[in-house]
């Protein structure tokens, strides 16, 4: 089945400035889409746009919090006041905080879930409007909400109880939209990675990074083009397929 173009469609990727986003954005502007690209490090979205540009598609950077709902809203609002549409959106922007549940730090709690949920049930609400209409127009009339879960939203494990509940209710979210939309071919994804040589890890304490480095010590991980070419192959099905989830662990991963 062939590869489709994604010519004259526009795609907004939050968490953009690093890892999967930064990699989903050159795919997606390689098949020809424009990006708007969504985070908060400037300097790295200054980069990517550059980058974007150099492979002929146009790009918008917006640095912004997208747990703030004004910045989430303002971040499809100029997409649309730049390009004039919105076809794709792919909700990246995550962080993976992990430890016992027992005497948490339950600021780290709520920042996941500001982030991993509030923030792409607030952007998803504020794209849908314009992904309907792009899904009765030309070129492609189909649209696409592709939201980066991860295993965890699969299997819950001691020691990362909130991440887990964070990404089962992303999958939830997730299905139930897909089901309200379907038919009126706005296309929701679920794309849940393993174990991925990203930043991710880096934001936990010390002792916790230590543990995942030792349960994955022996496993060859995936790189963040290889969930960018997952998430491009979702994108770019003909209208009639839709490709609902896809679950990409390293080959040596076993959970």
């Amino acid at each position: 089945m062939a590869t489709e173009r994604l010519d004259t469609t526009v795609a907004l990727v939050t968490g953009a400035s690093s890892g999967i986003g930064e990699a989903t954005a050159l795919a997606l502007a390689r098949a020809g889409a424009s990006v708007t690209l969504v985070a908060r490090r400037r300097d790295r979205l200054d980069d990517l746009a550059a980058r974007v540009r150099g492979l002929g598609a146009k790009a918008l950077a917006i640095e912004g919090d997208v747990t703030d709902q004004a910045a989430a809203r303002d971040a499809v609002a100029r997409t649309i006041a730049e390009f004039g549409r919105l076809d794709t959106l792919v909700n990246n922007a995550g962080v993976m905080l992990l430890g016992p549940i027992v005497d948490a730090d339950t600021n780290e709690w709520t920042q996941m879930i500001d982030l991993n949920v509030t923030a792409l049930l607030q952007l998803t609400h504020a794209a849908l409007p314009h992904l309907l209409i792009a899904a009765e127009s030309a070129p492609r009339r189909v649209a696409d909400v592709v939201n980066i879960s991860s295993v965890a939203g699969r299997v819950a494990r001691s020691g990362s109880g909130v991440y887990n509940a964070s990404k089962w209710a992303v999958n939830a979210f997730s299905e139930s939209l897909r089901q309200e939309v379907t038919k009126r071919h706005v296309r929701v994804s679920l794309v849940e990675p393993g174990a991925v040589a990203t930043e991710l890890a880096s934001h936990n304490r010390p002792e916790v990074q230590q543990l995942i480095r030792q349960r994955f010590d022996n496993v060859e991980r995936l790189q963040a083009d290889d969930i960018a070419d997952a998430i491009a192959y979702v994108i770019t099905r003909p209208r009639h397929v839709a490709i609902n989830e896809v679950l990409v662990r390293p080959t040596e991963q076993d959970a």
